[in-house]
């Protein structure tokens, strides 16, 4: 593995198949977050920006609340066939 880059908190390498290693001062495997975060800050890497969610569309949820009033409308009218 060739160093990239040497700070005082970690080592950058680059290993065989072109990917990189981080690793503390003291030889210790940095992984997760923290090492993507490394790499990005040292220009190393280009991460995709998180896709922001669809916002829910009003039409949709105006015809789930017609609906609703109409389930209750039948089961009101059931109790007063039941009175016979």
């Amino acid at each position: 593995m060739q160093i990239v880059k040497k700070t005082d908190d970690y080592r950058i390498l680059k290993r065989r198949d072109n990917r990189y290693a981080v690793k503390t001062v003291a030889g210790n495997p940095v992984n997760g977050e923290e090492k993507v975060a490394i790499l990005r800050s040292e220009g190393l890497i280009k991460t995709p920006e998180p896709k922001a969610e669809p916002e829910p569309e009003p039409a949709a949820e105006e015809e789930a609340v017609a609906e609703e009033p109409a389930g209750e409308e039948q089961a009101g009218e059931a109790p007063e066939e039941n009175k016979e």
